[in-house]
């Protein structure tokens, strides 16, 4: 529809119901504010949005009809879909597996002659094929070990614990290893990181400690010598921990090691620090020390919760805890209050995005009514959740909510600039490799909101239903610079 010759698409997710709704009625301009966008202004080129293939989530596919799981994967990976490009999995096992396994189970293998991803062929290799098959333009995969095998590390204990130095070659062989392993399956890892929560989880279910400096020692001596041996090209991230000023020290010790950092294509980073701070100073401070690498959200979710079933409300409302909620130590509880799930996600995008972050990547695509299946008993929340006994399926708001930024802002889209006079709407902005620019935008009041959009010379009046989130999509054919 055109207005003042400014040409938009819109589409709404709200608390009133819509659900990508496309909208069909604008307001003439009004005296209200003007928000400017800047495209001649560009930041971080945009590496990609999506989730987390689990056993947990290929698991739980496996047990609901052909029909169903054919429709998630399609709503997840599809033109029609929220066209996921970014996505990560989990070497070994984690959390959200059935129990524990690894790839190389017999002690003492120092070769890794008995290496096998046999276990990943039942649930997850076959989810990740299928979803290729769906993808028409394809899908990053970062892949992360929660842990070595116990056999490798200093408590031999899934839980804890050390990687033991005179297995810092083997376990680089091992990463090698699974690397080429799902390849020969038609899999490209792009990325790894080096370790799943280096600082770890508190032992409550499979995790390995690094300091910084055992980190740079890995890399810079092992772990990138041997993938450059072995001629792969694989990314290699750093940390896969929270923000914070634990981001900040680590980012400061691992760049400022020259030879580590040249094997290094960026930092890793989760939001589990806290429900509503995404800590702008150590994403900035992070980026400008390395300007040129990624830094990529890897993982969030909504944790310590049980999923709500068929309940919308629930995700608008301001009841979902965290695990600080109940653990954090009394200095951090202001950190994690009662937060909105949808909120939540909106915000922390359009925050990291706004912060330097160039991808961000969700947990468990899948869960159950229970919010597992987990062998920690580790309960989330998931965007897709399934009753396979009853063969049923439920879209949350949460699924709405990552593909309003996933289907419209395309891997290679440079975040641009932009000017919002209103405090309370939380916006980002992209221009695309086609030349299309997308705006999300964010009202998390109890009333709509008016304003006019202006590119260039051009302007639209348009409003914004209340607690509502919003893409906005402007065709190339408005900016042709």
């Amino acid at each position: 529809m055109q207005q003042d010759r400014l040409q938009v698409e819109i589409f709404e997710t709200s608390a009133q119901g819509h659900k990508l709704t496309r909208m069909k009625s604008f307001p003439e301009n009004t005296d209200s504010i003007t928000i400017r966008l800047l495209p001649e202004q560009q930041f971080q080129t945009i590496t990609g949005f999506g989730g987390s293939f689990t056993e947990s989530s290929a698991w739980l596919l496996n047990q609901i009809s052909r029909k169903n799981r054919d429709s998630i994967l399609k709503a997840y990976f599809g033109n029609n879909g929220a066209r996921y490009s970014l996505t990560r999995t989990h070497i070994n096992s984690c959390d959200f597996s059935l129990n524990h396994y690894s790839y190389a189970s017999v002690s003492g293998d120092t070769e890794l002659k008995h290496f096998s991803i046999d276990h990943d062929r039942v649930d997850i290799i076959p989810m990740i094929k299928d979803a290729i098959a769906i993808s028409d333009e394809g899908f990053k995969i970062i892949a992360s070990p929660w842990t070595a095998p116990p056999w490798m590390k200093d408590n031999n204990k899934w839980e804890g614990g050390k990687l033991l130095p005179q297995y810092y070659d083997t376990w680089a062989l091992f990463l090698s290893k699974y690397i080429k392993a799902y390849a020969k399956e038609g899999i490209n890892i792009w990325g790894i990181t080096v370790e799943n929560e280096p600082l770890g989880n508190g032992n409550n279910w499979e995790s390995m400690l690094y300091t910084p400096g055992e980190m740079v020692d890995f890399v810079k001596n092992h772990l990138g010598p041997q993938l450059k041996t072995d001629g792969l090209q694989t990314k290699i991230l750093a940390y896969d921990q929270n923000r914070g000023e634990e981001l900040t020290h680590w980012a400061e010790i691992i760049y400022g090691d020259k030879a580590a950092a040249d094997f290094l294509d960026g930092f890793a980073i989760h939001w589990y620090a806290s429900t509503y701070n995404w800590f702008p100073k150590s994403l900035n401070v992070t980026h400008y020390l390395s300007p040129n690498k990624h830094l990529i959200q890897t993982e969030a979710c909504v944790d310590a919760e049980v999923p709500h079933w068929k309940d919308d409300s629930w995700y608008w409302s301001k009841e979902a805890t965290d695990w600080g909620w109940d653990w954090a130590p009394e200095d951090q509880k202001s950190l994690h209050p009662k937060y909105v799930p949808v909120y939540r996600y909106a915000r922390d995008i359009i925050g990291c995005l706004n912060n330097w972050v160039d991808g961000w990547v969700d947990w468990n695509m899948v869960l159950d009514r229970q919010g597992g299946p987990n062998w920690a008993m580790n309960w989330c929340t998931a965007p897709v959740l399934v009753d396979p006994n009853k063969d049923d399926v439920y879209f949350t708001p949460l699924y709405y909510t990552l593909a309003h930024f996933s289907k419209f802002i395309r891997p290679g889209a440079s975040r641009i600039g932009f000017e919002n006079p209103d405090d309370s709407l939380l916006m980002t902005a992209a221009r695309n490799p086609d030349g299309s620019i997308v705006m999300v935008i964010l009202n998390m009041q109890d009333m709509p909101k008016v304003f006019n959009i202006r590119l260039e010379d051009e302007a639209a009046g348009l409003k914004i239903s209340p607690r509502a989130i919003q893409t906005i999509v402007f065709p190339s054919s408005n900016n042709e610079l």
